[in-house]
């Protein structure tokens, strides 16, 4: 009988702060950052599944973007 491989998922939001957004008008990932939270990550085991950019309004007139990552590890 063949082993099925079995998996946990994780959904990671990043996103830069707030502030960002309100003094400079839009805040945009800083891609130094980003990689810290991804090698974070994968020292636990995660590895990206998929990822996707999308820009998310704040406060009426500010936008922020935002990295929705989902994450990927074989269980135990």
């Amino acid at each position: 009988m063949p082993m099925t491989q079995k998996y946990e998922y994780k959904v990671a939001i990043y996103r830069e702060p707030l502030l960002g957004s309100i003094f400079l008008q839009g805040s945009k990932v800083n891609p130094v950052r980003y990689s810290e939270f991804l090698n974070k990550n994968a020292a636990e085991g995660w590895r990206v599944k998929t990822m996707e950019r999308e820009s998310r309004r704040e406060l009426l007139f500010f936008k922020r973007e935002a990295f929705v990552t989902i994450l990927e590890r074989e269980t135990a």
